[in-house]
């Protein structure tokens, strides 16, 4: 079926992507296509999902598109950083697009999710616009957190998206709340609470899954495990890499992270899970192509061949484009045009992120202080009333 016959194009600059896959390249074709998951899960105290899944040829297409716009998204992001139109730290995920997909295919809007840092795909997945992504990046005032979060705070809440945090492993308390509150509205709804391999031995993740585990909370801890924690191997910081298995007597789940129907099957399953039993843990191997942060080389602690061999053998978006191919969903043409309109949708992106005002200097004093209670900000001395709050 050729791509030409699908539906018309239209920008998504400053649309959300859902929106703007029903009228791009996406296909309605809804007719049901069974895939094997690369590899079969491995559980912990609990019967593993089957490795079918049922998929269709409108999500195939919207997997190969997401993901290449993921990528491209975040490879525009290190040029801008080299170009100093990005400041501070940022932290990219490419290699990693399939964890963010395949999970947003198996959930709602009602779900949350929260995770650290790396936090980019995972809002645009939620929802969010290229333009808010790199208004927000480069400081400016329509960004998704207002100009003010940059890289790491990233927030969509109509999406159930809690950010976006910098302290390793503090955000996992954070979810563990969030599925508290969610249990007491009996919203039958389910929290990701998303942390990478380095935060896996933080205390707090232990005190957070042990009041989950008491209260049955539908909680569901992501450990996007890219086998480098910073610059640290897995193997030099934790004696049991086997994070899955770090809850005990939380039952676990290991899951190709570069598979993106592995990723959407082991959440559909924690979230049945969740709901009916409490927390559960996901493992997803995966990989990070760029170093920890744009700082960090990446080739320092790792060789370049191991890099080019996980991009030859295990690319995300490599695996989805292959099915593509083989299920004669589009041609290989037909997807290298595709991939110039994202290049075009980026650079569009970026043009007007740069056109936007940074944010007025007052914005320094909202969002610290509760509204209505009249603050006075004063300067070092005490003498002089520098603002007004209202």
């Amino acid at each position: 079926m050729a791509l030409s016959r699908l539906s018309s194009r239209s920008k998504i600059i400053s649309r959300p992507l859902s929106a703007a896959f029903s009228r791009r390249f996406i296909s309605t074709d809804t007719t049901p296509i069974t895939i094997e998951t690369s590899l079969p899960f491995t559980s912990h105290l609990c019967d593993p999902p089957s490795r079918s899944v049922e998929s269709s040829t409108q999500e195939l297409l919207s997997f190969f598109r997401t993901m290449a716009l993921m990528r491209r998204m975040e490879i525009a992001a290190d040029s801008l950083y080299k170009a100093k139109l990005i400041r501070g730290f940022c932290h990219l995920y490419d290699g990693q697009e399939a964890v963010a997909i395949g999970m947003e295919a198996a959930i709602t809007k009602k779900d949350a999710i929260i995770t650290a840092y790396r936090d980019h795909c995972i809002f645009l997945g939620r929802g969010g616009s290229l333009y808010e992504v790199f208004a927000e990046l480069m400081g400016r005032r329509d960004g998704c957190s207002r100009g003010k979060g940059g890289s790491m705070h990233f927030y969509k809440k109509d999406s159930s998206f809690y950010g976006g945090h910098g302290i390793v492993g503090a955000q996992v308390p954070l979810g563990c709340g969030i599925a508290f509150a969610q249990k007491y509205g009996k919203e039958e709804a389910v929290t990701f609470a998303m942390y990478g391999d380095g935060a896996a031995n933080q205390g707090q993740l232990f005190e957070a899954l042990n009041i989950s585990a008491l209260w049955d909370l539908p909680s569901i801890l992501v450990c996007e495990n890219n086998h480098y924690g910073m610059g640290t191997a897995e193997w030099r910081a934790a004696k049991s890499p086997s994070y899955y298995k770090r809850g005990d007597y939380v039952p676990g789940l290991k899951v190709d992270g570069m598979d993106a129907f592995a990723v959407k099957q082991a959440c559909k399953f924690a979230k049945e899970y969740a709901l009916k039993n409490g927390p559960i843990i996901l493992e997803m191997d995966t990989y990070r192509y760029h170093g920890h942060s744009m700082s960090d080389p990446g080739s320092t602690y790792r060789t370049r061949d191991e890099i080019s061999g996980v991009r030859q053998e295990r690319d995300p978006i490599e695996r989805i484009k292959k099915l593509v191919l083989s299920h004669d969903l589009a041609t290989e043409k037909e997807l290298k045009d595709m991939e110039k309109e994202i290049r075009k949708e980026v650079d569009d992106a970026i043009a007007k992120a740069k056109d936007c005002p940074m944010p007025e200097p007052s914005e320094l004093f909202t969002n610290v202080y509760v509204k209505g209670f009249g603050t006075e900000s004063f300067g070092a001395d005490r003498k002089e009333v520098k603002a007004a709050l209202p």
